[in-house]
């Protein structure tokens, strides 16, 4: 499923990965390189699995490893009320 943020979650790129600004409060999120990748993926409306392939391509890891952090990420960003 494709990840969707709240209007009022701005993103940014950064030199180091992406910066989420929940608005609401004012809180920031920096994503490290491998978290950014994950967002960007599921933002241009790729599922999860894409989101896997696109860590396994970018970075050496294995498919088991690629979906549990995609799974995380996932699930840390919809309990924040950042994503749904």
């Amino acid at each position: 499923m494709a990840l969707r943020f709240g209007d009022k979650v701005s993103t940014a790129a950064t030199d180091y990965g992406t910066v989420l600004l929940d608005e609401r409060n004012g809180q920031y999120w920096e994503l490290n390189p491998t978290a950014g990748l994950i967002v960007t993926t599921l933002l241009a409306g790729g599922d999860e699995a894409a989101a896997a392939d696109a860590l396994i391509a970018e970075f050496d890891i294995d498919r088991t490893r690629a979906e549990q952090d995609v799974a995380t990420l996932v699930g840390e960003l919809r309990a924040s009320g950042l994503a749904a």
